[in-house]
Order: structure tokens, then C-alpha cells, then sequence
């Protein structure tokens, strides 16, 4: 059986990618993530997932590496992770009672072959108060998300449906993910 790496320190990713039951090891790939002059959401996130599997493979040539990268994406913008309290709240504000879109790059690479897609998930947030956007972000839980929420946590209470993976929108979409698996290993 071929050695496993996830490329990324997400707990929520490896939480995802145990739910399947494989075994693998976790290896976080330093990358520069900045957005390139007019790029989309989609060529972003998969050229993330894609670099962040190939600098693993670089250090580990015999694995095969499972690398992902999410963002969210409003009106034509692509929504990182909140840099502040105030950041969070200006993407909130945006996001507002708004359907917005979850793309999460995918990316299986071993030596031989490198697969990759795009998963596309929309999401419905609700109408949020001043007061609810305070104490949200008093929880602590949206530092470090995509788009300044977590669906699986709190933020799960404000989020009235979604069209598409919820694995997605938490960081990793698992049927995708085992196709691309598939792919490689063949």
C-alpha cells in the first residue's frame, strides 16, 4: 500500500480524511498563497492545492500526496481568512443574508501522475445582526476560516442550507477526494 501524506496542518482535513479510513502522515508545505493578478477563485484554489502536492512529493517522491486548498468567493471576489476582527465583519457584511460560493482545489500527485478538480458548493448564510457578529467572534472559532466561519462549529447555527459537498465547505471534498485517489493509483 502507498505511503499517505496530507499536505496541510487542517485538523478539519485530516479529521475529513480519517472519516475514510485511511492511514496517512501530515506534512504542512510553506507556499506563498497570494492571489495572482486576475485570478479566479478556481484557477487560485487549484493552483494552491496543486503546489502545496508537489513541494510535499519533492521531500517525499515514493508517497502519494493529497493536498486542498478553500476559499469563498462573493460577487467576484475571493474571500480569504479574516486578517482581523474588522476584516470578519466587512466579510460578513458582504455575506449577509447572501448565497455565496465554497471552491475547494483538489489535488492527488505520486511521481507518475497528478490529478486535480474543483469543487463548487453554495451556501446561504443568514441575515446577521451586530450583535450576533459579536459574539460569534467572540468564540474564537472563526480566526483561521475561510470566509471567517466554520460550517461544521457555531457558525452552522447561521447557515440556513447549502447547494452542494458540505465536506467541502468544511475544507475537503471526500467523494472527489477518492476519485482523484483512485486516479492516482491506477
Amino acid at each position: 500500500m502507498a505511503h499517505i501524506i496530507l499536505a496541510s496542518s487542517s485538523p478539519r482535513r485530516q479529521e475529513l480524511l480519517s472519516q475514510l479510513g485511511l492511514v496517512f502522515d501530515v506534512v504542512s508545505p510553506a507556499i506563498d498563497e497570494t492571489v495572482q493578478d486576475a485570478e479566479t477563485v478556481i484557477d487560485y484554489v487549484e493552483r494552491l492545492a496543486r503546489e502545496k502536492a508537489h513541494a510535499v512529493l519533492t521531500q517525499f517522491p515514493d508517497a502519494i500526496v493529497i493536498a486542498a486548498d478553500t476559499s469563498l468567493s462573493f460577487a467576484g471576489k475571493i474571500l480569504g481568512k479574516p486578517e482581523s476582527k474588522q476584516h470578519a465583519f466587512e466579510m460578513w457584511s458582504q455575506l449577509s443574508g447572501q448565497w455565496h460560493d465554497v471552491f475547494s482545489g483538489v489535488c492527488v500527485a505520486s511521481l507518475t501522475r497528478t490529478c486535480s478538480t474543483v469543487v463548487r458548493t453554495q451556501v446561504e448564510l443568514q441575515t446577521l445582526s451586530y450583535a450576533e457578529m459579536e459574539k460569534y467572534w467572540a468564540t474564537g472559532e472563526p480566526m483561521g476560516k475561510a470566509g471567517g466561519y466554520a460550517i461544521q462549529g457555531i457558525a452552522a447555527r447561521y447557515i440556513p442550507q447549502i447547494r452542494g459537498s458540505y465536506s467541502n465547505v468544511v475544507g475537503l471534498p471526500l467523494h472527489e477526494t477518492v476519485q482523484l485517489l483512485e486516479r492516482v493509483k491506477a
